[in-house]
């Protein structure tokens, strides 16, 4: 064990309470930056995207499952896998334990791979998951999104990931996946709001 700083009561405390203070202004500051996220403008998606669900043939509307509010899990997971990403799937563990609570508040959360259903199921079934997952296989939604990129993009550093334009894609180190938060208003779906790499 490292050697730490140790001292008294009193002068744990007096770090404490300045501690805390600096904790309160950072949730200030978070409630604020969440209040700006709320404001982003929202976009339009008129693209007519198609997906493979276990249900058949899904649109993106589909993927809503009648809620007003559509939690898009971008799960690496591409054609020539042979196992979903290690990360996303330690992320991914969690989510048959709230997927029904974001439900219950009028939100679907869908994980989306490019890879086809017919090597997403096997692994979602060895990995004991019930969540939805939806399959891009074919389609642009994940070129579209910058969360998967054409052999070209790759070869030519043409990388667009975190709104920056990048080298290689296999240059990053450690690519979180991606959060992107839907709605859907009188039958227009719309993006609201996209999470990739903090910082």
């Amino acid at each position: 064990m490292r050697n730490h700083k140790t001292g008294t009561r009193e002068e744990w405390l007096a770090d404490r309470v300045a501690l805390l203070n600096a904790e309160k202004e950072l949730t200030r500051k978070s409630d604020e930056l969440a209040r700006r996220r709320q404001e982003l403008p929202w976009v339009r998606i008129d693209k007519a995207y198609r997906f493979e669900t276990e249900e058949g043939r899904a649109t993106l509307a589909d993927l809503f499952r009648g809620r007003s509010q559509l939690l898009v899990y971008h799960y690496m997971f591409g054609p020539d896998y042979k196992a979903g990403c290690a990360t996303c799937s330690t992320i991914a563990d969690g989510f048959n334990g709230f997927v029904v609570h974001l439900a219950n508040h009028d939100v679907t959360l869908m994980a989306v791979s490019h890879a086809p259903l017919t090597k997403i199921q096997p692994y979602k079934r060895r990995m004991g998951w019930t969540f939805p997952w939806a399959s891009s296989v074919g389609g642009e939604f994940n070129f579209d999104f910058n969360v998967s990129f054409t052999e070209a993009q790759q070869r030519e550093g043409k990388i667009e990931y975190n709104y920056e334009r990048g080298g290689h894609a296999m240059d990053m180190v450690s690519v979180p996946p991606v959060v992107l938060d839907n709605a859907n208003m009188a039958g227009t779906d719309v993006a609201t709001y996209t999470r990739q790499r903090p910082g």
